[in-house]
């Protein structure tokens, strides 16, 4: 069986980072991926040891991120008694897709695809 899962997107609020019992870091924040025109879904993301770390250490509202991982489920029973069910990615990898030093918008400097995206026809294609 295949329990894989990427997603690209931008962080809905700044990463929340805590350390458990053992000591190891983990690291939690929610993507929003942008549906084909219907829009969105806000998936919660899981990170580990030094990941975990860096993620909280450059990562921020509004970042633009690429996420790869495995899907959990998992359930837990609150203080009431009702049974909780979670749905979380994962993360075994996470890349930063823009600039730390974002104002509003991606910034471009040392974007090597700047000015790309023209048109072509299928005359350009080498097969």
């Amino acid at each position: 069986m295949i329990n894989r899962v990427i997603v690209v997107g931008r962080l809905t609020r700044d990463p929340e980072l805590r350390y458990a019992p053992n000591g190891t870091a983990v690291t939690k924040f929610t993507v929003a991926c942008d549906r084909y025109g219907d829009g969105a879904d806000f998936i919660p993301v899981t990170v580990f040891k030094k990941t975990a770390e860096a993620c909280a250490n450059n990562l921020n509202k509004g970042r633009l991120v690429g996420v790869e991982g495995r899907w959990q489920t998992g359930s837990y029973e609150t203080n009431e008694g009702k049974k909780v069910y979670t749905n979380d990615l994962i993360a075994d990898n996470v890349r930063f897709l823009d600039s730390s030093n974002r104002q509003g918008e991606t910034a471009s400097e040392g974007d090597p695809f700047q000015g790309e995206g023209q048109p072509y026809n299928d005359n350009d294609l080498p097969f």
